[in-house]
């Protein structure tokens, strides 16, 4: 089956070079040059991943990733952006984006990205539970809860919880979350990592007695419920 694709950037040249090639890697490929057409083909058809610029007229990327996701969070969304700086990264997958490319890019890259996100979507379990101490990820309904407290997770949290809570009890280095998480090569010169894990300890792990997010110095992060 052909993998659908929606590209929506406002810059043509730029739309129809990633929209050639992606038709000769035998995807179909539909264009988009502004946030609320974007949204209205979004809405109208059945896409199986979304590319998105974050500087769009009528509605930015940003906006389109949130409406989107609100109403579909299985969509995978990359964004595609000359903003790159650790901020913009951050505010990307706030709004729930599953990637984030830096503009100028290498076409071969996107498609591997591409390829990555399709994968990935595909291989989710719509029925597992991930279970850790009285931590509990339902991957059906994209929900957290401990001690049956709900936890509320944006998209990237809940990437972020889910691959550690399947990896329980092991290190993991940020070069190997950034890869496997967010699809990336590592970038020593930013700390978006870091914040992602700030972020889920204070949900987490704040307001119970048993910590289960911790960093190993020099190494990465490891979840656990035995004692550090």
């Amino acid at each position: 089956m052909v993998a659908r694709i929606l590209v929506v950037e406002d810059d043509k040249r730029m739309a129809d070079l990633i929209r050639r090639e992606l038709a000769d890697n035998d995807y179909d490929v539909t264009p988009a040059y502004d946030g609320q057409e974007g949204l209205k083909l979004a809405q109208a058809r059945n896409f199986d991943l979304i590319l998105t610029d974050v500087m769009l007229p009528k509605l930015s990327g940003l906006d389109l990733c949130k409406i989107l996701k609100n109403e579909d969070e299985s969509i995978p969304i990359i964004m595609l952006t000359a903003l790159g700086t650790t901020d913009n990264k951050v505010g990307g997958f706030d709004a729930g984006a599953d990637d984030y490319m830096v503009k100028p890019f290498e076409l071969r890259e996107l498609l591997a990205r591409i390829k990555a996100q399709l994968k990935h979507s595909g291989l989710i379990k719509k029925s597992e539970k991930l279970q850790i101490a009285d931590l509990e990820l339902n991957l059906l309904t994209k929900t957290a809860k401990r001690n049956n407290i709900e936890i509320k997770l944006s998209p990237r949290e809940f990437n972020l919880l889910s691959y550690m809570m399947q990896h329980p009890d092991r290190v993991l280095s940020k070069q190997e979350i950034s890869e496997k998480v967010w699809d990336t090569h590592f970038d020593t010169g930013t700390n978006f990592i870091d914040v992602y894990i700030s972020y889920l300890r204070r949900k987490v792990d704040k307001n119970f007695e048993l910590k289960l997010i911790h960093t190993r110095p020099g190494m990465g992060f490891i979840l656990t419920d035995k004692d550090d």
